[in-house]
């Protein structure tokens, strides 16, 4: 099939919500992971231990670890358009995943491990340990997201979104067959059973997204002619280099949220709970993580900038609804006491927080529609500049929570993550509003 289009008269509201939907129920399916995974370690022994492991320290160091590959969706979608850049963008995507597991051997073997745990994350004494075993079992984790996400951007390219969302359907089947196993054997400690089921749901889908693509590559994209200009490797770095950079720094934030939850009142408590309220903000915010690549591939068309307004604004009202119905009913309390089966004092706490998180299904939708168009317009700078102040704000509010050191951290950590959203919106907007006018010139009658 020929590379994604749309009619040459105008994109339609349609239009978007075809593009976006598969890629939607990909990242609605991937946030059901970290619910399932916290219910279930929640059932196992030592609970709050185990979750405190995953949340605090293991899942934080291997975003960290992979961050920059994370934008290799992007830069697949916007660039995998001929054979030549293909091969080149396949070479990186090797080179750098070789390297970063390196890395993440490096930091989980050698003594660099307490440094990073014990001295800068500041991580409780009693999950230090299980920590280090989770890391080694989460191995394979970068090299399979980096490959996944390559071909899943040819996929979008080459309009087979649908791909997307059953590869991701594929991971959650295998990682949810390792969860069943831990919650029938019951002896398996909840961090072995978690690393496990991740590390075994990113590998089916990685082989599956290269098995799906295989004929994408040997046929349309191999064929496709080249562009008068081939791709350099300055000029792919000048274009990723910035998108590499926002991904580091945006997954700063887990370890400084982890170091700073360990030094603020009800530290354990708070980094036990802290898997579990990121899992169901994950699910409320998964609608707006699909709409940059939807932007990406159609922003560039006649009409979109409006079809794609439309998408956004109906989303955004529909989703911070449905999160503000749970807030106010007993839905809330219910999914945390009863499906993540935490503590009554913990459910507690974490009904407390998911009033502060309210604002975040919104700036997600908006971060990545303004995110969508920058990457577009192949000004990538831009979104390293949000995502610093992103940081920034997340350093500073943390910083007086660890400071004041008087309100639960798990209130000061979600309230900071919430407000520090809004300001990278508020910038992302406001580098993106050139682009957005010259698309409202080049669409108008």
């Amino acid at each position: 099939m020929a590379e994604y289009s749309i009619p040459s008269s105008s994109v339609t509201t349609r239009h978007v919500l075809k593009a976006w939907w598969p890629l939607a129920a990909s990242w609605l399916f991937m946030a059901l992971e970290l619910p399932a995974l916290s219910a279930v370690v929640a059932r196992l022994p030592n609970p709050e231990i185990n979750l405190a492991a995953y949340g605090g320290v293991v899942f934080p160091l291997a975003l960290i670890i992979e961050s920059p590959i994370i934008m290799l969706l992007a830069a697949s979608t916007a660039l995998s358009k001929d054979w030549d850049s293909y091969i080149k963008l396949r070479r990186f995507m090797v080179r750098t995943s070789v390297i970063l597991t390196v890395l993440h051997l490096t930091i989980t073997l050698t003594p660099l491990y307490f440094v990073v745990v014990e001295g800068i994350i500041g991580a409780p004494p009693e999950i230090v340990g299980p920590a280090r075993i989770g890391m080694l079992l989460m191995t394979p984790w970068t090299p399979s997201i980096a490959n996944r996400r390559f071909h899943q951007g040819i996929l979008i390219r080459f309009d087979r979104s649908w791909a997307v969302g059953v590869g991701t359907a594929i991971r959650l089947l295998a990682n949810g067959s390792v969860l069943v196993v831990g919650l029938l054997v019951q002896t398996i400690p909840g961090i072995i059973v978690a690393t496990l089921a991740i590390s075994a749901g990113v590998i089916s889908e990685s082989i599956f997204s290269s098995l799906i693509a295989r004929p994408i590559i040997r046929g349309p994209l191999k064929e496709a002619p080249l562009p008068e200009t081939l791709l350099t490797f300055d000029a792919f770095l000048a274009f990723y280099l910035p998108l590499a950079a926002t991904s580091l720094i945006n997954l700063l934030n887990q370890p400084i949220g982890s170091a700073a939850l360990s030094r603020m009142p009800f530290a354990l408590e708070s980094l036990a709970i802290w898997p579990v309220i990121n899992g169901i903000m994950f699910i409320f915010r998964s609608p707006g993580f699909a709409m940059n690549e939807v932007v990406v591939a159609l922003f560039e068309e006649k009409g979109a900038i409006y079809a794609l307004r439309r998408v956004v604004i109906g989303l955004a009202v529909l989703v911070t609804g449905l999160m503000l119905l749970m807030a106010v009913t007993p839905l809330a309390r219910f999914w945390f006491r009863d499906i993540s089966a935490l503590a009554p004092n913990l459910a507690q706490i974490a009904t407390g927080a998911f009033w502060l998180a309210l604002p975040m299904p919104l700036f997600s939708m908006l971060r990545n529609y303004y995110q969508g168009i920058i990457v577009s317009s192949k000004r990538t700078r831009a979104v390293t500049e949000a995502v610093a102040i992103y940081l920034v704000s997340i350093i500073i509010g943390l910083g007086a929570g660890v400071a004041v050191n008087t309100v639960t951290g798990l209130f000061v950590g979600v309230a900071v993550f919430s407000l520090a959203e809004g300001l990278q919106v508020i910038w992302l907007a406001w580098r993106s509003r050139h682009a957005r006018a010259q698309a409202r010139a080049e669409s108008a009658p």
